[in-house]
Formats: structure tokens, sequence, C-alpha cells
């Protein structure tokens, strides 16, 4: 039996955002204080489940809460992995903000990796969003290894160890270079601002999918750095082969410019 104080307390806090032939969950918004470079800078963080389940979807007077809750401890959800976004800021009103879809890397994020950037990148677009006044950082449970998954990306190390560039190892495992999705980011995205954002990113591509999808993506902010003898090849390949854009200056927000 669910207590009618906790559908009471959670029901404010969970919205339904439809998606084509799904919906996403979306619980938050959360108070987050995080230590960014020994400083505590407060963000607000959602997180959301992406089903098609009706059950779970039944919406008014806490209906969709109240059945969220019934099933969750039997959705066996730490087996799969949940996104979620951290919103620091006026998101919704100010005129300018800044927003990163940062795929999780479990080897850069958690452990510190100089196999690659990812983690420098986890890292500094916060600072960067942080600096600007406003902005929110998508993170991407679903996306580790370009999108092939922890277990495949370890396999990939091996051959990349044997000399095989990042796409190469993904290709001769079957997958193609990049899989990733962005649509359920985007979706989160969309609910939470209208107004224009600045991507930050070295990747066309992401720029492309927000704008494909109708979000008012403008601009993009490069996000270079922490390069090394470990991952000197590794960003070599993003630029030569999927098509990362160098940059010069660190204040180039030019979308397209390859600088």
């Amino acid at each position: 039996m669910i207590k009618p104080d906790i559908v009471s307390i959670l029901k404010n806090k969970i919205q339904k955002i439809t998606v084509n032939d799904s919906a996403n969950i979306l619980v938050g918004p959360i108070t987050l204080p995080v230590n960014l470079d020994g400083e505590t800078v407060n963000f607000k963080w959602y997180s959301w489940l992406n089903v098609t389940d009706e059950e779970l979807l039944k919406d008014g007077s806490g209906d969709m809460t109240a059945a969220l809750i019934s099933r969750l401890s039997s959705l066996n959800l730490a087996e799969g992995q949940q996104s979620s976004v951290l919103v620091y800021g006026d998101f919704e009103g100010s005129e300018e903000a800044l927003i990163r879809m940062h795929s999780i890397c479990h080897t850069g994020d958690i452990f510190g990796s100089k196999r690659c950037d990812c983690g420098f990148q986890l890292h500094q677009s916060m600072k960067m969003i942080v600096d600007n006044g406003s902005g929110a950082l998508c993170y991407l449970a679903n996306h580790e290894g370009r999108g092939i998954g922890l277990f495949s990306k370890a396999m990939a190390y091996i051959l990349q160890e044997e000399g095989y560039d990042t796409v190469e190892a993904n290709l001769e495992l079957g997958f193609s270079d990049d899989v990733r999705s962005y649509s359920d980011a985007i979706s989160v995205l969309q609910h939470l601002r209208q107004k224009p954002v600045t991507l930050i990113t070295n990747n066309p591509k992401k720029l492309e999918a927000l704008k494909a999808a109708g979000m008012n993506a403008v601009k993009r902010a490069p996000l270079w750095g922490d390069v090394s003898i470990f991952n000197e090849k590794y960003l070599r390949t993003k630029v030569a082969r999927s098509g990362h854009l160098e940059v010069v200056k660190d204040t180039d927000l030019v979308e397209g410019r390859l600088a």
C-alpha cells in the first residue's frame, strides 16, 4: 500500500514528456551541491527514464506517480543505466545558456584515465556553465564508447593497444563509428528551455542533431585540452576520421568554423 503523503511529496517533481511512441519520465529538480575546484556550487539535478509501458504513463491526480512508485522496485533499474541533466542558474529564462551533451566515460570520468579527454571535458564544461551564469549538462548513460557499451569498449581498448585507432576498433567489433542517439536528451532540454543555446562541443554532428530535432541551437563553444602522449592519437582520430573541429582560440564560438 502506497502512502498518500509519499505520492504527494513526489508528484510535483515528476513530469511526463511525450516522445513519439514512448515517454520520458522526468524527476526533479533536486538541489545538488557540487565541489568544483574547492568551491561549493549549487546545481539543479534531474534524471529521466524512457518508458513505453502504459501502466507507468497513467496521468492525472497523481496516478502516474503512484503507478511508478508501485512498480519501481521491480524495474531492476540498477541493471540498466539512466541519464540525467545538471542545470545551473536560470536555464529557462536567461538570454545566454551553455549546454553540454556529455557521453558517459567510466574510465575517464570516474578513474581519470588519460587515454581520452572525457574527464577533463566533463569538469571543464561544468566550469564553463557556471562561469557563463546558466546552462545544463546532460550526462548520457547509454553512450559509453560512442554507444557500444563498457564491455565492448574494453575489447576495443585491447585492439587499440595493438595499433588500431578508435574508429577502426569499433568497426572491427561490428559497430559503426558512432551509434549514439541524442533524441531523449534533446526532448528533456526542449522541455526545460525554449530560448537559444550554445553547445559545448568539438563535434558538429551533435549540433546538427540538436538543430534537426528543432532545438534552438545557434552556436558552439569548443572544448579542447588535457592533451598528452597517452591520448594524442585518440584526439587526432577525432579530427581526421570523426569530423571533429579543431580550434586555435578558446573564444571562437562561431558555428562550423574550422579554427
